[in-house]
């Protein structure tokens, strides 16, 4: 399928139907408090860093979110935070209230539209965001990587799994992992502390249709690990690692 990827600085009729493209995030995922206080700064102040791919009928089909920040100034010293997805989302935007010149870019989602998976359009995303960062003239783009499969062994541990590889050609086992290192990436580390989700025993009703009244550890569907419940206190705690992977570009 030929796609027509720009960015939304150049296409802002866009944004409307970006918002709107149908997915398959979970609810709760949504709810991640630094995610949501932040995401939409990244397309109202970042428009030039959000990528958008329509089809040769003029539907958009993708999306690509990333944003920038100084990964090697002091105190950071090119470490990848374990803090994943939430650091990079507030250092970028501390940097840019700071003045502070980025040096690096961070993936921040590659969302494909629902019926639109399976067909290599998140690898060309990838490619595309790769792209634009050098054409930036950034040196390296790093993605807190959400495994894909991972949610189907929530009990493995993400260290062991980050590090699985395929023996037929020792690429990862993960689907999503295997891209990235396709397209060139290095698996660097885990972020244990990527994205975290804390609320009430209610609202993970809500969000789930799960019961959520028996303490200890629940199995939620799309959850790469378990979420901690206490239902005596009334709150449910979800923390999800994701796998750092460094893209020279």
């Amino acid at each position: 399928m030929e796609l027509e990827i720009t960015t939304l600085a150049t296409r802002p009729e866009l944004q409307g139907p970006m918002w709107q493209m149908s997915d398959n995030w979970p609810e709760y995922i949504q709810n991640d408090p630094v995610g949501w206080s932040h995401f939409g700064r990244i397309v109202a102040e970042l428009p030039e860093y959000v990528l958008v791919a329509t089809d040769p009928d003029g539907e958009l089909v993708a999306r690509a979110l990333s944003v920038p920040f100084a990964l090697h100034k002091r105190g950071r010293d090119g470490q990848l935070p374990d803090g994943g997805w939430d650091q990079a989302l507030m250092w970028a935007f501390s940097d840019l209230r700071q003045g502070v010149a980025p040096d690096t870019v961070s993936a921040i989602e590659i969302t494909v539209a629902a019926g639109r998976q399976g067909s290599g359009i998140s690898g060309v995303m990838l490619s595309a965001m790769r792209e634009s960062a050098r054409a930036r003239g950034f040196g390296e783009v790093v993605a807190p990587v959400r495994p894909s499969a991972k949610h189907r062994e929530p009990h493995a541990s993400i260290h062991e799994y980050a590090r699985r590889i395929r023996p037929e050609d020792g690429l990862p086992h993960d689907p999503w992992l295997r891209v990235h290192v396709r397209a060139g990436g290095v698996i660097d580390k885990v972020a244990p502390t990527s994205m975290c989700v804390a609320a009430s025993v209610g609202q993970w009703r809500e969000w789930t249709g799960l019961p959520f009244d028996q303490p200890g550890e629940v199995e939620v569907p799309g959850a790469l690990v378990p979420v901690h419940c206490e239902p005596e206190r009334d709150y449910a705690v979800y923390v999800e690692p994701n796998v750092w992977v460094r893209h020279r570009v």
